[in-house]
């Protein structure tokens, strides 16, 4: 067990962000990986041109990096907002517009994990309004997921860098994960298990896998605090994942630490336990 027992895949939009998009998988492939993710990278538009699509569909195929996991149209990310699911108006309207293209995109490169960030609070607006917005708006992006052979997650953010972001502990998630499941009737609704997220909350995150990993669907982890790659804070995060791996998940954990040098950062991680297995 430990580390390297895991399957791993660097994000790319936290990690090798010195570099422009269309170089990440390669700089990825160079320090041994051959799993990445990516939040939606088009920040402005939910539907880019194709033209950039076919670039990035090249990229991640040149440095032989399989694509795991993608965001949905998420908004200004990195940036003020949080996803666009729960947001009415213009941005929900985008998160529609985005559906279809992301997962064509998923589609077109085998990546089997598609993120919807709920979206944060909207001042002056019913929150059970933007609840169920977002429960429309999670029923079609889990359909269109299914259609490509994908599932869609759910994640639970933390509350003191995402003050008005709603889903901020596990048992929030959940709730959420099982109303689109309901709602569909397709199960493909999984939960996110960022351990960052999580031991920011103050959640016991043993409990929290012993209680989830059923419905987990993809793992995120960074240290505590500051978000750095593991060994730099608290966390003990390879004793957590030999317990999500004991309780039976068998996905992939993303990288989504931040580091000054990506390349430097991965020292932890012996070179030969990188490429996903």
């Amino acid at each position: 067990m430990g580390y390297t027992d895991q399957r791993f895949d660097v994000n790319l939009s936290i990690l090798f962000t010195e570099l422009p998009l269309l170089e990440r998988p390669a700089a990825a492939a160079a320090a041994g990986f051959t799993a990445v993710e990516l939040w939606w990278p088009w920040i402005d538009t939910p539907t880019p041109a194709q033209e950039e699509l076919d670039a990035l569909k090249k990229a991640l195929e040149d440095a032989g990096t399989q694509l795991v996991g993608l965001n949905f149209y998420a908004g200004q990310l990195p940036g003020p907002d949080r996803g666009a699911v729960s947001v009415p108006g213009a941005e929900s309207d985008r998160f529609r517009a985005n559906i279809e293209v992301a997962a064509e995109f998923a589609a077109s490169v085998g990546c089997k994990a598609l993120n919807a960030l709920y979206g944060n609070r909207v001042e002056g607006a019913d929150p059970a309004v933007q609840d169920e917005l977002a429960l429309e708006n999670l029923v079609m992006a889990a359909r269109a997921a299914d259609r490509v052979g994908a599932v869609l997650l759910i994640e639970t953010l933390n509350e003191p860098e995402s003050p008005l972001y709603p889903l901020v502990s596990a048992p929030s998630a959940i709730e959420v994960v099982d109303k689109v499941n309901g709602a569909t009737g397709l199960g493909n609704a999984k939960f996110l298990l960022d351990l960052y997220h999580l031991a920011m909350n103050g959640e016991d995150l043993s409990e929290v896998i012993e209680k989830y990993a059923a419905k987990t669907g993809h793992v995120q982890i960074a240290d505590k605090p500051g978000r750095g790659a593991p060994g730099t804070g608290e966390l003990p995060l390879e004793d957590l994942l030999d317990q999500l791996r004991k309780a039976g998940y068998q996905g992939f954990v993303g990288l989504e630490y931040k580091a000054a040098d990506a390349a430097a950062s991965f020292g932890w991680l012996p070179a030969e336990a990188r490429a996903a297995r």
